[in-house]
């Protein structure tokens, strides 16, 4: 406006009681910020989510085609490679293992169980003490296991035990054990043929690797490293997988941290700890409780 002089007044600046105008934010990129903030995970949810899960996750594994001649072909391929490269050890492993009757027969239950038992736990351990951390650990569980179903459909494998013309011994079907679901009374409720790539290496990988991450007592950390090394021992000493179907299970963690990473642009162990059920950090903690919290990263 002009003044009786003309000259332009400068137009007054709101005071601190005058309410401000607030752009309001688009809402699709909220609503896509507020789905990767870490939340505290939901109990009931996640019970439906993990049993569904895995329900699905044997539904298409063992509606794969069992192509037996492709996976008998590929079998004798890792072993024809694995010779190569001077790492065909797993039939003298197989063999000195089956000669301690104890020894192999302990492995094959553990075959059989601390697969399911361990990832569970750990699970659980996480959802309890690691809730801000939990759904970005879980969905490198998942993302892992949903890209080793293409493995099983693209790639077909034998496992040792079962490739023609080799000394490998079935130790399940020898000792009259429940330790494999593809031998025994077992065999025609799961395909056989999806050894590549191996998800108790994954599986065992993610649970060392989430407790060395997030565990505060030494111990614990250690025995996290230890328990997917003696997987590895257990699965090549009881002719279930190949040394290179390990190496496969490998890759399919290094893509699930991938896609965490991707959704919720960090590593797990550095989100926050705690947070509320909305998404905010820590919940409700009172300040010095939040401050005292937010400076450790393992429990």
């Amino acid at each position: 406006m002009k003044t009786q002089e003309g000259r332009t007044a400068a137009t007054p600046s709101p005071t601190a009681d005058e309410a401000v105008p607030e752009a309001k934010p688009n809402g699709k990129p909220t609503r896509l910020r507020s789905m990767r903030s870490p939340r505290r995970p939901r109990l009931w949810f996640e019970i439906l989510l993990i049993a569904v899960s895995y329900w699905l996750y044997s539904l298409v594994r063992n509606a794969v085609p069992e192509q037996k001649a492709a996976a008998l072909r590929n079998a004798d391929w890792i072993w024809s490679a694995e010779k190569a490269m001077g790492i065909a050890f797993e039939e003298t492993v197989n063999q000195a293992v089956n000669s301690v009757t104890w020894l192999i027969v302990s492995m094959n239950y553990y075959y059989a169980t601390l697969h399911f038992i361990v990832t569970i736990s750990v699970l659980v351990w996480l959802f309890r003490r690691h809730p801000g951390r939990y759904a970005a650990t879980r969905l490198i569980l998942f993302a892992t296991t949903g890209v080793a179903l293409l493995g099983y459909y693209l790639y077909p494998l034998a496992p040792p035990r079962l490739m023609t013309g080799g000394n490998f011994v079935d130790t399940v079907l020898l000792h009259q054990t429940w330790g494999s679901m593809a031998s025994g009374n077992f065999k025609n409720m799961s395909n056989q043929y999806a050894a590549m790539p191996s998800m108790h290496i994954g599986w065992s990988l993610w649970c060392g690797l989430t407790i060395f991450a997030l565990a505060s007592v030494p111990w614990a950390r250690v025995l996290g490293l230890l328990y997917p090394a003696a997987t590895l021992v257990v699965i090549v000493a009881t002719a279930n997988h190949f040394w290179l179907d390990a190496v496969g299970g490998m890759a399919c963690l290094a893509f699930g941290y991938a896609v965490s990473y991707a959704w919720y642009g960090s590593l797990p162990h550095r989100l926050p700890k705690l947070v509320s059920s909305g998404g905010g950090r820590l919940g409700a903690l009172s300040p010095e409780a939040a401050t005292a919290k937010s400076g450790s990263s393992r429990v």
